[in-house]
């Protein structure tokens, strides 16, 4: 019976041990590439994407209301100051022209009759017909007549501008570069119709994070301090001047617009540009390759090897930012550490590493 017993914990035993996962692989050393740190001095520059502008832009409205009757100027067209751009429906601004001339007309016949009629009273006043003070109420009556006169005369003159306001006239040459209103529609005074770019200085125009900002200030009325690169013509760079910085942040992207002028450059409105802005030589910085800086817990770090165990370990850094296919470190690091620059990707901390070998190249026969 004992032995029945231990024959069977035996077999169970044996089945156990045949249904238990196989031991786990051990981790394989990966192989890795280095950069021994040096430190140095290194000017950052910053790129951000701007567009030109004109100097001017000015939003043109009619300054009566109306129904907009028609629209001569089309988006892209090119201006000459004076040239007539749209026309409201002129039919009730005559009406008023016409009513205000009726008033004047009988303005002007009661203050000639009120003139005659004086005349008139100071004759009958010389030869004692009448009393002064009924002299002195026709002579009341006359500058009231006056009065309404130069009144109407002034509503007449008014009206007539009126009515030359339906007219919308360039008031600059230049281009057009928005329509915001087609024939047909009613428009309040002062309601904009066409968006025209003043013919003159282009400026590009691009937007800029808060940190950005007091660097940007700082710059203002530099010339040369930015520099433009057209997207049509990379090869070659504008010089421009910061112009303007905003005071207060857009509430939708919460950066800043900044402006520069780029003066009579061969730059058509609209085009897209690359703006460049160097900052000065700082010591102690540090350039490695994009791929060897990584993201642990929300910020910048590389992978420190430590040379007597072949391990690596995570180490947090402060980037100043980013040149190309380099970024620039400036601090976190000191001379003589080895950072590596591939393989960060399947890194764990206290990981075992190797050096990467170059494999020897094959000799041709």
């Amino acid at each position: 019976m004992h032995a029945l017993r231990a024959a069977l914990l035996m077999l169970v035993a044996v089945m156990l041990v045949s249904c238990a996962p196989p031991p786990a692989p051990p981790e394989p050393v990966r192989a890795v590439r280095t950069q021994s740190v040096t430190l140095g001095a290194a000017a950052g520059e910053y790129e951000y994407a701007a567009e030109v502008r004109s100097r001017t832009e000015s939003r043109l409205g009619f300054r009566v209301g109306g129904k907009l009757s028609s629209r001569r100027a089309n988006l892209g067209d090119s201006v000459r100051a004076g040239q007539m751009l749209a026309q409201l429906d002129p039919a009730d601004l005559r009406l008023s022209v016409e009513a205000a001339q009726a008033a004047l007309t009988a303005a002007q016949a009661n203050y000639e009759f009120s003139m005659a009629e004086l005349e008139r009273f100071r004759e009958l006043k010389s030869q004692g017909f009448i009393s002064g003070w009924e002299l002195e109420r026709r002579e009341t009556a006359l500058a009231a007549a006056r009065g309404q006169f130069e009144q109407a005369k002034a509503q007449a003159h008014a009206q007539g501008n009126q009515a030359r306001y339906a007219n919308l006239v360039a008031d600059a040459s230049g281009v057009i570069t928005a329509v915001e209103a087609d024939p047909g529609t009613v428009v309040a005074a002062g309601a904009p119709v066409v968006r025209l770019a003043h013919d003159g200085p282009r400026d590009v125009v691009f937007n800029v994070p808060e940190d950005r900002v007091g660097a940007l200030r700082a710059l203002a009325g530099k010339t040369g301090a930015v520099q433009v690169l057209l997207w049509s013509d990379r090869a070659k760079s504008l010089a421009a001047t910061v112009r303007e910085v905003a005071a207060s942040a857009d509430p939708a992207t919460r950066t800043f617009v900044v402006k520069a002028d780029i003066g009579q450059a061969p730059a058509r409105l609209g085009q897209t540009a690359t703006v460049k802005i160097g900052t000065p030589p700082a010591k102690g910085m540090v350039r490695l390759p994009l791929s060897a800086v990584v993201e642990q817990q929300g910020a910048p770090a590389v992978w420190l090897l430590d040379k007597s165990s072949m391990t690596v370990k995570p180490h947090v850094v402060q980037v100043a930012g980013a040149e190309g296919n380099e970024v620039l470190i400036a601090g976190g690091l000191v001379e003589g550490q080895s950072v590596v620059t591939a393989g960060t990707h399947v890194l764990t901390s206290g990981q075992k590493v190797r050096l990467y070998a170059e494999p020897a190249s094959t000799a041709k026969h």
